[in-house]
């Protein structure tokens, strides 16, 4: 499982090996060292770069040394599985980066919190399972009334604006948004 621990781990391995790697990192792992949540995740996700294959090869490499010393980090733990999201986020979301961790190889950003709410309330429509991730983040009223039109242009399913909605109005009861 990824801690931040195993990121700066993962920072010194790959600092002796002369490497370095810029990304932006959304998901559980953006959460984690946004500190807006203290949970375990299966893996770190790169929406931006693709992973250059030296890093690619690094993090195989150091997930089989960990697993030697008893952590359950998987081969792929360093992913770009979101990577498609980038072309659906809100337009200028690059200007909205922010620095999550700055070590000494690896320099990772993370969306703006309109952007990553956006990814985290999909993952919720579309999924059903980042509730945890959507109440720690805590949108307010008018954050999901504004992301809403986003939402339901994210699917072309007739019936996704609908499931949207109502997926919408049980967050908004669940923090207390007066539904």
């Amino acid at each position: 499982m990824w801690t931040r621990e195993i990121l700066v781990s993962f920072d010194r391995y790959v600092s002796e090996r002369g490497l370095h790697f810029e990304a932006v990192v959304i998901g559980g792992a953006a959460l984690n060292l946004l500190g807006v949540v203290s949970r375990m995740t299966k893996d770190c996700d790169i929406l931006y770069p693709e992973i250059p294959k030296e890093i690619a090869e690094a993090s195989r490499a150091f997930a089989i040394e960990a697993r030697a010393q008893g952590e359950t980090l998987q081969d792929d733990w360093l992913n770009n599985g979101p990577a498609s999201l980038r072309s659906q986020l809100l337009p200028q979301w690059e200007e909205r980066l922010q620095t999550v961790f700055s070590g000494n190889a690896i320099h990772l950003r993370c969306l703006g919190r309109d952007d990553l709410l956006c990814t985290k309330l999909f993952a919720l429509c579309d999924r059903g399972i980042d509730l945890g991730d959507c109440i720690a983040l805590a949108p307010n009223a008018d954050e999901l009334d504004e992301l809403l039109p986003w939402l339901e242009r994210q699917d072309a399913h007739p019936g996704w604006p609908a499931h949207v909605r109502a997926t919408l109005a049980d967050l908004r009861r669940r923090l207390g948004h007066g539904v």
